[in-house]
C-alpha cells in the first residue's frame, strides 16, 4: 500500500536535516524539501493502513522538528 505524507516542520527547524532524517525510515521510499503549503513531501509503503500510520505516527511524528503531517493513503481504482 502507498501513501503520501505532507510534513509541516516547526518553525526555526532544518528541513533539509528533516528530510534526511525522514528518508532513512523504514517504510519510506521518498522524501523531498519542497516549497508551498508543506515543507518536506514523503512516499510511504506498508502493507496495509495501519502500517501506514505506524510510519506516521510512531516515527515521522516523534523526530524533533515536525510540527504536523497530512496523509493520503493510494486505494487502486
Amino acid at each position: 500500500m502507498r501513501a503520501y505524507v505532507e510534513i509541516r516542520a516547526e518553525p526555526g527547524a532544518d528541513i533539509r536535516a528533516l528530510s534526511h532524517i525522514i528518508k532513512r525510515l523504514d517504510g519510506v521510499r521518498m522524501a523531498y524539501t519542497v516549497i508551498g503549503h508543506t515543507d518536506i513531501f514523503a512516499t510511504l509503503e506498508a502493507s496495509d493502513p495501519k502500517g501506514v500510520a505506524d510510519i506516521v505516527v510512531q516515527k515521522i511524528l516523534t523526530i524533533r522538528g515536525v510540527a504536523s503531517t497530512e496523509t493520503m493513503i493510494c486505494f487502486e481504482g
